[in-house]
C-alpha cells in the first residue's frame, strides 16, 4: 500500500472514547479529522449530535459505539441505542457482542443482537466488535462466520478497553475467515505508522486509533525523507 497521506488518512476512524471527554475535546477531535481527512470520528453516543453539528458540510463521518465497552446489555438495549444514534445523525455503528454469551456458547444471543442492530441500521455501516483478547481461536472463527452470515459490514478486533488490542495474527485470521466480502477493522494499541501498516498488510481496511495525529506526522516525515 502507498504511504501517501490521503491513502492513510482515509483508513482511520479518529477515536475518542474516554469517559472524561469534554465538548472541547470533541470539538478538537472533529477539527483534527477535518484537517487530516480522516474517514470518521468514533465517539460515545452522548457526543453524536454535537459531532454531527460540528462536522456539518464536511466529508468526515460520525461513528457511534453501541453496548460499549462490555457488550453485556440486552439486545433490545443495543437496538434502541442504535436507533437513537442514527436519529441524531450517526453514519456508522460499532457494536460490542455479548462476550459472556460467546463463552457460554450461546451464539443465538449474538446472532439475534447483530441481526437486530443491522435491521435498525438499514443501509448504515455496522461493525461488530468481537474483543479478540478474550477469545479462543475457535471462538474467533465462529464469530467471524456469524458476523458475515448476519449481514454486518465489518468485523472489528477490539474495544481498546480489554486486556489487549489488535494483533497482526488476529487481523490475518479475521480476514482469512471472512474473505473479501466484508471489512476488517483493527483497533486497540495502534499508535504508530509501522503498526498501522502491519495491520493493513494483514488484511485490515479500517483502523481505529486515538493516535491518528501522530501517525499522520510519521507519514509526513516518511514522505519528506523519500523526497
Amino acid at each position: 500500500m502507498s504511504l501517501k497521506s490521503d491513502n492513510i488518512s482515509k483508513l482511520i476512524d479518529h477515536t475518542l472514547l474516554k469517559a472524561n471527554a469534554s465538548r472541547q475535546d470533541i470539538q478538537e477531535l472533529c477539527s483534527q479529522a477535518i484537517k487530516q481527512g480522516f474517514f470518521s470520528v468514533c465517539i460515545n453516543p452522548y457526543w453524536v449530535k454535537p459531532a454531527v453539528d460540528m462536522l456539518k458540510g464536511e466529508r468526515v463521518r460520525v461513528c457511534s459505539v453501541i453496548g460499549f465497552p462490555l457488550g453485556a446489555c440486552a439486545s433490545r438495549v443495543k437496538a434502541f441505542q442504535s436507533g437513537i444514534a442514527l436519529e441524531q445523525g450517526a453514519h456508522e455503528l460499532d457494536m460490542v457482542v455479548n462476550i459472556g454469551a460467546v463463552k457460554d456458547k450461546d451464539y443465538s444471543v449474538v446472532e439475534a443482537e447483530i441481526k437486530e442492530v443491522k435491521r435498525v441500521a438499514g443501509d448504515n455501516i455496522v461493525k461488530v466488535i468481537i474483543e479478540t483478547c478474550f477469545l479462543t481461536q475457535e471462538e474467533k472463527v465462529h464469530l467471524c462466520k456469524l458476523v458475515k452470515e448476519c449481514g454486518a459490514d465489518f468485523v472489528k478486533t477490539s474495544t481498546g478497553f480489554g486486556t489487549a488490542g489488535a494483533t497482526v495474527e488476529d487481523v490475518r485470521l479475521l480476514r482469512e475467515t471472512v474473505g473479501s466480502h466484508i471489512g476488517v477493522k483493527a483497533s486497540g494499541g495502534i499508535r504508530n505508522l509501522e503498526t498501522l501498516m502491519g495491520m493493513v498488510e494483514a488484511g485490515a481496511n479500517r483502523i481505529g486509533t486515538s493516535s491518528g495525529i501522530i501517525i499522520m506526522e510519521e507519514c509526513k516525515q516518511h514522505n519528506m525523507r523519500r523526497n
